[in-house]
């Protein structure tokens, strides 16, 4: 065990000398391959949203919205902690090439795909590969870099999602306006390609020995992939295709709930498990995971569906909207770079989630109390509230899990606390957008109703882009804006005692010194 120093007595260390410029040098190139990797996972989750009301009205899917973005975070989900396991016993090395050429595979089939189905089939695979893009590059930083001088990293690493997330926005209405929003995906091809260079060049390899080759733990996989689907496709078909008490939506209920049994009985007699129950037992662990399913829920509820809003609610084109999503991302990068930079210097990191939950509810609040009439300044300015609470959230909480567990399963435990983080986000993408969805398609029919406006009922109502409502005359399009706006916005002010729960929980983190040195002693799974 590495010894600690107390963290207001010594700044980070870094060796002197030849050797230790050689050493900050490999890191170096290593967190510029890792950057590449986490560009491709962070545009790829921000790319479609501006693009999406064009893609859905064209492959007539308004009514499948939600699985464009609901698919990929499930598959993503699944997999996170498969690839956590398989990493700490193999290297990240092998397992993130893999996880690079699936997502290029999913690329290629959301781009040619010729009907809404074959789109999220291809968002499916993209998932299954992007599940491992983020977790293997924090866990690849984890292995190089020790915790106290890890918030810097963590810090870059957020900010990377944030100026993904607007160029993401930007670039998919750039597309969507020009060349075609096929292109969101074809784009993915050459970045992957070099995303794969950068991890073959850079990522050191570990040599495996045969006594140290993974003992797969696929009743674990199969059991925590079926919860975690069944629980979705509760939040997904509940309300909506279903009713919340009908036979489908119990059943799923009682499965969901025996599954997650039987997964917990099957991780408790396993030799490799794939969430091992004994992370549970560290409180850090415990408290930040409720804490990032919490906040999980609520950011990815509010933001997903956003530049949808923007575009039917304020009439810009798809381009606009992304401009608008600006101060969001702002807000976030510079959180995120601030609290880690401040976690390097002081040691001390308590504070900056605590807060973080704080102005999320704030800014959940203040957005659920827009109008159509709200000015465009006032909505950024609401956006770029959120954004600072989640700047200041997520990239520390992944350094508290780091810091509680030694290098032999900081994969295992970084993949662990990321699923349970993702299952929030599909849980949010999934009951917002079902939400969003029922009533919009409601609110839709009532006030449209005799008009004429909108031929052949829900089907016709699946047919509306923004460039389509917009060209409308007043007298219909009015009626149009007023039920998105009526659908969606009332649901944000439902989620902010998500983040009051993500503070109550956040108040009891240990103060754990960060460590001065990587880990790698074994431990028992």
């Amino acid at each position: 065990m590495s010894t600690r120093n107390h963290p207001e007595s010594l700044p980070p260390s870094t060796p002197a000398g030849p050797a230790g410029e050689k050493d900050k040098r490999t890191v170096l190139f290593l967190f510029i391959g890792l950057m590449i990797t986490m560009l491709l996972a962070s545009l790829n989750q921000t790319v479609l949203s501006t693009a999406l009301p064009t893609i859905v009205g064209e492959l007539n899917g308004v009514d499948q919205m939600t699985w464009v973005i609901t698919g990929y975070i499930l598959a993503s989900t699944i997999v996170m902690p498969v690839y956590g396991r398989i990493s700490d016993q193999l290297g990240r090395k092998p397992v993130l090439v893999v996880a690079i050429i699936l997502f290029i595979v999913g690329s290629i089939v959301g781009g040619l795909a010729p009907n809404i189905g074959i789109l999220i089939a291809g968002r499916v695979l993209q998932g299954l590969g992007g599940g491992g893009l983020m977790i293997l590059s924090q866990a690849a930083i984890a292995d190089a870099v020790p915790a106290r001088e890890r918030g810097k990293y963590m810090g870059a690493m957020g900010a990377v999602f944030a100026v993904a997330s607007v160029a993401g926005p930007l670039l998919g209405g750039w597309l969507t306006e020009g060349p075609g929003w096929r292109w969101a995906f074809w784009m993915n091809l050459p970045l992957g390609l070099l995303a794969i260079a950068a991890t073959i060049v850079f990522l050191p390899a570990r040599a495996t020995r045969a006594a140290e080759r993974p003992r797969l733990d696929y009743l674990g996989m199969a059991l925590i992939a079926a919860a975690t689907t069944t629980l979705v496709l509760i939040c997904t078909w509940g309300g909506h295709t279903y009713p919340w008490g009908s036979a489908q939506i119990i059943g799923l209920a009682v499965a969901t709930v025996v599954l997650a049994g039987a997964f917990v009985w099957a991780e408790r007699r396993a030799q490799s498990p794939v969430i091992p129950m004994s992370l549970f037992a560290d409180r850090n662990f415990a408290v930040t995971t409720v804490a990032a399913l919490a906040i999980g829920v609520a950011m990815f509820g509010a933001i997903g569906y956003m530049p949808t809003y923007i575009q039917m609610v304020t009439g810009v084109d798809a381009t606009h909207s992304g401009l608008l999503m600006i101060p969001m991302m702002g807000g976030l990068l510079v959180a995120s770079v601030i609290s880690g930079q401040a976690v390097t210097r002081t040691g001390r990191y308590k504070a900056f989630p605590i807060a973080g939950a704080v102005v999320i509810g704030i800014g959940l609040a203040l957005l659920s109390t827009m109008t159509v009439t709200t000015p465009n300044w006032l909505m950024c300015t609401y956006l770029a509230i959120l954004g600072i609470g989640i700047g200041l959230s997520l990239q520390i909480l992944t350094l508290i899990v780091q810091n509680s567990f030694p290098g032999a399963i900081v994969g295992t435990a970084t993949a662990a606390s990321n699923y349970f983080r993702q299952v929030g986000a599909t849980l949010g993408s999934a009951v917002v957008g079902s939400v969003f969805a029922s009533r919009l398609m409601s609110i839709l029919a009532e006030k449209l109703a005799g008009t004429g406006a909108v031929q052949g009922g829900d089907k016709g109502r699946n047919h509306l882009t923004p460039a389509a409502v917009n060209a409308l005359p007043d007298a219909v399009r009015t009626p149009i804006v007023e039920a998105y706006n009526e659908a969606l916005l009332p649901i944000f002010l439902f989620l902010v005692p998500l983040a009051v729960v993500a503070f109550a929980v956040l108040c009891f983190i240990d103060p754990k010194e960060l460590a001065t040195s990587t880990r790698t002693e074994a431990v028992d799974p």
